[in-house]
């Protein structure tokens, strides 16, 4: 019987022009808001207090962008980095082109943009992803190109792995640029277009085949 670890992909298995699409979304809630503001130490108004936020423009306390932003990230984390990513580089183009609010589900999608070996780490390599963030109508929240630094695939992680590797055969890229991977077996993210398969390719993700992951 064989051991199939969970784990992110290598360097080598990001293909620039995939799409991900990670499920499950996160739906947001008043009290992770509250929260996440808190500790942060950002007492901004139109995000704790609800007599101010009725009053402005949104009519309602905004979900705090740098919990939306981190959340969009963490999305991700289990298809694409757990355990093999060195570093986050850094993030560039961060925009959030609507508001977020209480009740709200985030759905997230990543586009691999660009992969290089790095020039100065041996056994290593730059990713540049694009993250884009939906909401459960499909509409985009928020959107980010990040860098990070992975692992190369060591030499032993195909016994550790185990047949077809932690993802399976099915679980990362295929190899042809352009593929779209769903995270699990469903295939839509939420509502009809609100990350199923029309309404996040069409707004931005690549058109392509979809591969249905294994975790």
């Amino acid at each position: 019987m064989a051991e199939i670890v969970q784990r992110g992909l290598w360097f080598e298995e990001f293909t620039a022009g995939d799409v991900y699409r990670h499920a499950p979304g996160r739906t947001i809630t008043e009290a992770d808001n509250t929260w996440f503001s808190a500790v942060t130490m950002n007492p901004q108004a139109i995000h704790v207090d609800a007599a101010f936020a009725a009053e402005q423009p949104f009519g309602q306390r905004l979900v705090n962008s740098m919990f939306t932003l981190a959340t969009l990230v963490g999305l991700s984390v289990s298809q694409l980095s757990q355990g093999t990513i060195v570093a986050n580089l850094g993030f560039s183009e961060v925009s959030f082109p609507a508001p977020l609010f209480h009740g709200d589900t985030l759905y997230a999608v990543t586009e691999i943009k660009e992969t290089r070996l790095s020039k100065s780490r041996p056994g290593q390599g730059i990713v540049t992803l694009e993250h884009r963030g939906y909401n459960q109508d499909g509409v985009l929240v928020a959107r980010a190109v990040r860098q990070t630094l992975m692992h190369c695939r060591p030499q032993d992680a195909d016994a550790a792995d185990g047949p077809g590797g932690a993802q399976g055969d099915a679980g990362g890229p295929s190899g042809a640029p352009g593929a779209e991977v769903a995270a699990g077996a469903q295939a839509s993210l939420g509502p009809a277009g609100a990350g199923g398969g029309s309404g996040i390719a069409d707004a931005g993700g690549a058109a392509g085949t979809t591969t249905e992951g294994t975790r």
